[in-house]
């Protein structure tokens, strides 16, 4: 049994929170330059990827936020089943968020009717699961508004085809996309329950870019999908053009005989996400 302080905890979710919100992906960063690289775009559309890479390079050297919205702090935690936790494990976990947020816009109302914010960004919006090992990994995912806001959960019909899935799915996107700031990381869960289908769709969201599901009958829709979704003129920004989406990545569920849940969650251009293992 490894003791782990939950002090240690904190600090590693105020670092990994304060270095997402200027410090975007390098495979984000390249994904974007390879779009900006190609040669059929329209000059709108070329500028406006790189006013974006430039905001990326700004925000870096300056250790400035990427956006003005910092986000909801989302953070998925794996804990090893061999790991015993000294001190209040939850307290820590939004002690390290308020740390991180004391410099950065705070997001949060602790109501939702009444809308009064909580100051300080909590509490983190948080996945917790239990895994093999002596080891704590902890990733943070920033979540902007407004992309939230253009996501969907549908109950589809279990009769639903391929065609049907994907009809919805680039239909959402043509209609929400320009909402959530393209070109977008779009994450799609498929099966499950109506409770655990979103939080499917949020973890496609980590997936490294590029990548394709294990299943070779999902990686075909996800490709397929790209392509639909990149002709649909919706563009960098909403300018319209060729990308609009950088990545498709789906994750399944098995799911009840009667259902067919659906989620899209929709992710800006400045996808912030950092990860650490203790």
């Amino acid at each position: 049994m490894r003791k782990i302080n939950s002090l240690k905890i904190k600090e590693t979710i105020t670092t990994l929170l304060k270095e997402a919100a200027y410090d975007l992906p390098k495979e984000v960063e390249s994904a974007m330059k390879k779009s900006y690289k190609k040669s059929n775009l329209s000059k709108l559309e070329k500028n406006i990827l790189k006013e974006l890479i430039d905001n990326i390079n700004i925000a870096r050297e300056e250790k400035m936020p990427l956006c003005q919205d910092t986000g909801t702090a989302t953070i998925f935690i794996e804990i090893g089943q061999d790991v015993h936790i000294t001190g209040d494990f939850y307290k820590a976990i939004n002690d390290g968020a308020v740390e991180a947020y004391k410099n950065l816009r705070k997001s949060i109302v602790g109501h939702p009717l009444t809308r009064e914010n909580t100051k300080d960004n909590a509490p983190v919006n948080l996945h917790m699961n239990i895994i093999p090992g002596d080891k704590i990994k902890i990733t943070v995912l920033p979540k902007g508004g407004g992309a939230e806001n253009a996501s969907l959960l549908k109950m589809l019909l279990p009769t639903s085809s391929e065609e049907d899935i994907i009809d919805a799915i680039v239909t959402h996107v043509k209609e929400n996309g320009t909402k959530a700031c393209p070109p977008l990381i779009i994450g799609i869960g498929l099966g499950g329950t109506f409770d655990n289908v979103a939080t499917l769709a949020k973890k496609a969201l980590l997936r490294p870019i590029e990548s394709f599901n294990k299943d070779k009958k999902i990686a075909k829709i996800e490709k397929i999908l790209l392509k639909k979704i990149n002709g649909t003129n919706v563009g960098p920004m909403g300018v319209g053009g060729e990308t609009t989406a950088l990545a498709i990545h789906i994750e399944t569920a098995p799911c009840h005989i009667a259902s067919l849940p659906l989620a899209i969650n929709l992710q800006c251009h400045s996808h912030r996400h950092k990860e650490a293992t203790i």
